[in-house]
């Protein structure tokens, strides 16, 4: 049995793509990847079906990752069933999240699990800025991942 981690942003275009995409190979590198099954998606449905934003795919290329078969999808509450951990970007999606979560849900802010980030951080969305604002998510996104795997090792071994 795999536990199953969803990350989620607000149109499944920019953040929770990249987070995937980081997470599932950070994971596969500490030797987790058979033991969690990791997706994406967003609390919003207007960009379902669309591939990442091509900002976000270009660096993740830059730094060695490929998102190319990302399609976005809404997270939905029906998936509180199947998923053990649900990771937000931002506070206004945690709230989205907790709302629809049944009790006991374990629904966080995925910079919650780096050790270096404060109380609360998020990963601010980029889709307005440049590409500085891409990387810079990039770079939340493997800190809390790095923190996330450590994490599930302990836990899931």
């Amino acid at each position: 049995m795999s536990y199953r981690v969803c990350l989620v942003c607000l149109g499944n275009i920019c953040r929770s793509p990249m987070a995937e995409v980081v997470l599932r190979k950070t994971l596969a590198d500490h030797g987790l990847g058979d033991l969690v099954v990791v997706d994406s998606a967003g609390t919003g449905g207007w960009h379902q079906g669309d591939p990442m934003d091509r900002r976000a795919s270009a660096v993740l290329t830059e730094y060695g990752y490929d998102g190319s078969a990302h399609r976005a999808r809404q997270f939905l509450a029906s998936w509180f069933g199947e998923v053990d951990l649900v990771l937000a970007m931002d506070v206004d999606n945690l709230r989205v999240l907790r709302r629809l979560a049944p009790a006991g849900a374990d629904v966080r802010l995925l910079r919650s699990f780096d050790p270096a980030a404060p109380r609360d951080a998020e990963v601010p969305d980029p889709y307005y800025g440049g590409r500085a604002g891409f990387t810079e998510v990039l770079e939340m996104v493997r800190a809390a991942s790095e923190g996330l795997a450590k994490h599930l090792a302990a836990t899931l071994r």
